[in-house]
């Protein structure tokens, strides 16, 4: 099997490293890439954004199976347009995309199907704007109605500081989502979805907040970490049968059959779990641990999801013990980050069985020096026979990386041994 990843983050570089391992892909294609894929798979030039581009691209190489990573080129129906060229594709549709591209159209998903989530409400008129403040609170939740990747959120017991913010994406002509707040830890659920088939992977937790104790403004995600030894088995069967399930099975109703990665983001509050978000492909850095622990192949898991077989896969095995993913990030991150500086210390990655670093935001000059090249610059994954130990192994991998102003969080997966959650 001949397989093209479309991205160019550390998400795909997990993808990749997965791939590289099933014996049945005999050929494994990146584009765009980075410096770090580019060592475990051939890079092409594209723009992931582009369907006729990435047509060209598959049908050059022969692909047999198109996995597409990012959110962007799926919300733009780059799935469609692969699949309409005869080749099978990992991804949904642009249709079925939008239950993450549009957080109002997630809602009326969620309401059909009878899915708990937080009570919302969509401003797209300044004038409407304090009015609907009023509504909610003392903690304020204040989204982006469409795509941030994870940074169009704001959630603070400050008014003014919601306000702002709502203000801002209106005057950028983007319509305000305000909810209420949920409490409790989170957790993502990744599924893979073809139709009303729905196959869980291992349930993890994201560090969204910049700085560590959840301070400072959010962010894509600064590590994360998978099994979750506080979350009861019975609890995340019941967020597939109740809350996966119900979705896939509504937008197999409404004509547009999911078939990919659907990601459930929920807070497990007093009341049980809600839904705090879906994403319509792998999360990232979530990624990075679970397929660290992966067994299955997973070009098999992928193909048989992109051709409807799923139903007639084994279930997904594991490898015993904890996965730790940790971000490396690039000075001013999650605002402007400065870009160009020198890595040292991250070696060829993957290497190590204990622990691997993946590129998200990496460039290699034309002097082979590896520079930073965006906000998220590294994920480092640990694996240990347990958590505690994964956060180790990642962590002193992390102490042996260079990068000039750059920062990471401390305490990744921290409150779990600790049993603080």
């Amino acid at each position: 099997m001949r397989v093209l990843v479309i991205g160019s983050g550390a998400r795909e570089h997990a993808l990749v490293l997965a791939l590289r391992r099933d014996p049945a892909v005999s050929a494994l294609y990146a584009a765009p890439g980075n410096a770090g894929i580019a060592q475990h798979a051939r890079i092409r030039p594209v723009d992931p954004s582009s369907g006729e581009a990435v047509v060209a691209l598959a049908t050059d190489l022969a692909a047999d199976l198109v996995v597409i990573g990012p959110e962007v080129p799926l919300v733009l129906g780059v799935a469609d347009a692969v699949r309409a060229a005869g080749i099978a594709c990992f991804g949904p549709s642009a249709d079925a995309a939008r239950i993450e591209g549009s957080k109002a159209f997630a809602k009326d998903v969620m309401s059909a199907a009878g899915v708990r989530t937080a009570h919302s409400e969509i401003v797209d008129n300044p004038a409407d704007l304090d009015a609907a403040l009023d509504r909610f609170g003392p903690t304020w939740v204040v989204k982006d109605d469409g795509l941030a990747a994870g940074k169009g959120v704001v959630v603070t017991a400050d008014r003014s500081a919601a306000r702002d913010h709502g203000a801002e994406l209106l005057e950028n002509g983007h319509p305000v989502l305000l909810e209420s707040f949920l409490d409790g830890p989170e957790v993502s659920l990744f599924c893979l979805v073809d139709g009303e088939t729905v196959v869980p992977l291992l349930p993890a937790q994201d560090h969204k907040r910049v700085g560590d104790g959840d301070t400072g403004p959010n962010t894509g995600g600064m590590g994360a970490y998978t099994p979750l030894p506080w979350l009861p088995e019975e609890t995340a069967t019941a967020i597939v049968e109740d809350v996966v399930k119900p979705v896939a099975a509504e937008l197999v109703r409404r004509g547009s059959p999911f078939s990919g990665l659907l990601y459930a983001g929920l807070a497990i509050g007093s009341a049980g779990p809600a839904v705090v978000e879906f994403n319509c492909r792998f999360g990232d850095p979530e990624t990075q641990a679970v397929l660290a622990l992966l067994e299955s192949p997973l070009g098999e898991l992928l193909n048989a999801t992109a051709t409807g077989t799923l139903a007639k896969v084994d279930a997904p095995r594991w490898h015993d013990g904890a996965a730790v993913a940790v971000v490396v990030a690039a000075e001013n991150y999650p605002d402007r980050p400065r870009i160009g500086d020198v890595i040292t210390g991250a070696g060829d990655g993957a290497t190590d069985e204990s622990a691997a670093v993946l590129h998200a935001g990496t460039a290699q000059r034309e002097d082979g020096a590896l520079v930073s090249a965006g906000g998220r610059v590294l994920s480092v994954v640990g694996v240990g026979a347990d958590l505690a130990e994964a956060r180790v192994h990642a962590y002193d991998r992390v102490a042996a990386i260079k990068l000039p102003g750059s920062h990471y969080r401390t305490d990744i997966g921290l409150a779990a041994v600790e049993n603080r959650i």
